[in-house]
């Protein structure tokens, strides 16, 4: 096997390790002042007196009109408006059409044919579109049916068209329940969900100033420009997603009309850092809880509404905020900001008190043990009714799961309860913090000297339990469990025998980078050498293709494979785990995760593979860091835990049997990718941490909880610090 890694990217102390290593470097991409999509909902409290029936632009002011008249924006407030609303027809005549505009009391003759086009005090339109099909204006201003043939047997425009537009290129766009057409250059060209149309239940089209076209449906909005499709549904984007019209504006911003109101779906100009920014605004002033700063997400009061939040614990703080923590170790690597210092520190600070804390009480763990997390003592008590719960949890299903008291012991001081059970995950997190913070954060001796204490105090603790976290009552915690004879042996365990061994492997390689000490690495080999954990690590889970299994055991996988790869002083070991973690992101690939993407591409860029059958390139495939960048620009700036609904949509696949059916997860799910093979953007879905699973296609929410703006953070600051992206 041969493999070439950036020397560069390598910790000091494993730089000579690596001498022999050279990988052509990425060069980073740039991405300044772009677009960032955000929208706004206009509804009663904004002077609408209930369902909006159609929307035009009036010298750039929306004019919207409802069952009490016409309304338009003004100071920010919709007011009434005395902009006449009439509905366009055509009639037969002797030169084929003739366009009628009847006011409000006139009747239709007998012979019209009421289009889909509502006007306020608008010019004649150029294309009409309604029950009879499409209809042309011609130079004598007589209209003309026209129909599009695709020269491939498919006619469309016969009957019951939906909309009509001309696009800023002169393009003509019209929809029907087929789909959208288009002409250009006297061509035709239809679009369905083959060629990425998300719905074709289509209400009416408009066209954007930027290139862009609209088109509202029974269930949301769709936009295409410049060859990207977006769906823009439910509560995030839109009051309803029942679209009555749409009027776009010169820069491709959209009004859109709905039974519940008007949305507005625009864009700011921002900078990634500007991006991030904002996110570490929101949660320094909404999110971190105690006086620690915990990281997770937080409840709303009022769905949608930040202005009250609930701050609630999760059973994973220590590993969300050791994320967010890492992010910020990779802020300061890349940058030098100071403000990004102080947060690692204050997150390196939050992660050591969960150590500290468990030896506060006269209920304690044997030492080097964390919690997972901690309460106020002077709240209500967690332990009551925790017992039964646990009794109902392991009676359901779960044999393994540990039913004693008390999962919340209280310090002797009465000031924290902290939650006992600590998992895998949490210890992945705390790993994958502490030696970024001693590399890139700690610069005295005396921080250094806290970091090894921690970190060795933590191992130790395995080490001497067998390679098992021990718990106040003296047995393992339900997950954290790396032993041989049950990873090997027992058939408990044997699903978690690939993930486990290289998270033990990787949490040696760190102590033994932060402590110095060989011993670490020594047992690491031991492992390897003794117990096969090498070969476990070979295959971290059984898959059955790309989006099958447990999202977070992907999450904790790559934060370890990352670990190992940087911070292994074992070379041979290096290159074999190299082909692992490659055989792992190919699996990922196609979520277009960036944390996942940045993860790899240090180590594998450039890297090959060499086997009997010869050597092959096992780097990132080709694309891979645009698809990271897309991930991050899309990313919405509201982090609000809006419901998305997708399984319904024409550009999707469901996922294979062999794909959906896995096992360990719940049944029910829909899941499935676009017509690309990958995931749907973040845009169109929502979720608090990288471990929710991208396949699904509907997602609850309504709108009562906030999440953090780690998922973006992490990832935006580890291409910053590899050199991905250029800091703008």
């Amino acid at each position: 096997m041969n493999v070439r890694i950036p020397a560069l990217l390598l910790p000091c102390a494993l730089i000579a390790a690596a001498a022999a290593f050279a990988a052509d470097p990425v060069p980073p991409v740039k991405v300044g002042v772009f677009p960032q999509e955000v929208a706004r909902a206009y509804a009663g409290k904004d002077g609408l007196p209930g369902a909006v029936l159609g929307v035009t632009l009036v010298d750039g002011v929306p004019v919207v009109r409802c069952d009490g008249g016409s309304f338009a924006l003004r100071d920010g407030k919709f007011a009434p408006s005395d902009h006449a609303w009439t509905r366009l027809a055509v009639v037969p005549n002797a030169g084929g059409y003739a366009l009628l505009r009847p006011g409000a009391k006139d009747a239709l003759p007998e012979n019209a044919l009421e289009m889909n086009h509502w006007t306020a005090d608008a010019p004649e339109p150029a294309v009409l579109g309604g029950p009879a099909g499409l209809f042309v204006r011609r130079e004598d201003g007589a209209y003309e049916k026209t129909v599009a043939d695709d020269g491939l047997g498919r006619l469309w425009g016969t009957s019951d068209v939906r909309g009509v537009a001309v696009a800023a290129d002169g393009a003509l766009w019209f929809a029907t329940r087929a789909g959208l057409a288009r002409r250009a250059d006297g061509q035709w060209s239809f679009y369905t969900g083959a060629e990425g149309l998300p719905y074709d239940d289509i209400t009416c089209l408009a066209a954007g100033g930027d290139g862009s076209l609209w088109a509202g449906t029974t269930r949301g909005a769709v936009r295409f420009k410049d060859g990207h499709w977006a769906y823009r549904q439910g509560r995030r984007w839109l009051p309803d997603d029942t679209v009555t019209g749409i009027a776009a504006d010169g820069q491709g911003q959209a009004w859109v009309a709905t039974k519940k109101g008007l949305g507005w779906i625009g864009h700011q100009p921002m900078t990634l850092w500007e991006k991030a920014a904002f996110y570490e605004d929101e949660m320094e002033r909404l999110i971190r809880r105690t006086e620690y700063g915990y990281v997770s997400e937080v409840g709303l009061k009022t769905p949608g509404d930040k202005s009250e939040v609930i701050l609630t614990d999760s059973d994973n703080d220590g590993l969300w905020t050791a994320m967010y923590g890492a992010g910020e170790c990779f802020a300061y690597g890349a940058t030098k900001d100071p403000a990004a210092k102080d947060r690692a520190k204050r997150a390196f600070e939050a992660l050591r008190f969960l150590q500290k804390v468990t030896q506060m009480g006269d209920v304690r763990p044997p030492e080097g043990y964390v919690a997972r997390t901690i309460l106020p003592g002077d709240g209500p008590d967690p332990n009551e009714g925790r017992l039964e719960s646990d009794r109902r949890q392991k009676a359901a299903g779960d044999s393994l799961w540990k039913v004693y008291e008390p999962r919340w012991p209280k310090t002797a001081d009465g000031k924290w309860y902290w939650k006992s059970d600590t998992s895998s995950d949490e210890l992945d997190g705390h790993y994958f913090f502490y030696p970024l913070y001693y590399e890139l954060v700690a610069d005295t001796d005396e921080e250094k000297a806290r970091v090894t204490e921690v970190i060795r105090s933590l191992t130790d603790h395995l080490i001497a339990n067998g390679f098992r976290m021990i718990d106040h009552d003296g047995t393992p915690t339900r997950w954290a469990i790396y032993d041989p004879a049950s990873l090997n042996n027992d058939p408990n365990w044997w699903s978690e025998r690939g993930l486990k061994s290289i998270s033990i492997l990787a949490y040696l390689a760190a102590t033994e980078f932060v402590t110095g000490d060989a011993k670490y690495g020594e047992l690491a080999r031991e492992l390897v050498d003794k117990h096969g954990y090498g070969h476990n690590a070979m295959r971290y889970k059984t898959h059955f293709g790309p989006g099958s299994g447990n999202q977070s055991d992907d999450e904790m996988a790559f934060m370890c494979y990352y670990l190992f790869m940087r911070y292994s002083k074992d070379q041979a070991l290096r290159e074999q785990m190299l082909y692992s973690f490659y055989s792992a992101w190919t699996m990922e690939q196609p979520e277009m995760n960036p944390f996942f993407n940045f993860c790899y591409a240090p180590f594998g860029t450039g890297a090959t593979h060499t086997n009997p059958w010869g050597t092959h390139a096992i780097g990132p495939w080709p694309g891979w860091l645009d698809d990271a960048v897309f991930t991050l620009k899309d990313f919405p700036l509201d982090r609000v835990g809006w419901g998305h609904r997708n399984s319904h949509r024409k550009d999707l696949r469901l996922l294979p049997r062999q794909q959906a059916a896995e096992p360990y997860e719940p049944a029910g799910r829909v899941r499935g990718s676009r017509n690309n093979g990958k995931t749907l953007p973040v845009s169109e879905r929502f979720f608090h941490h990288w471990n929710t699973d991208p396949w699904t296609l509907d997602y609850g929410g309504r709108g009562t909880t906030l999440g953090s703006g780690t998922v973006f953070l992490l990832p935006y600051y580890m291409g910053l610090y590899h050199g991905y992206i250029e800091k703008d």
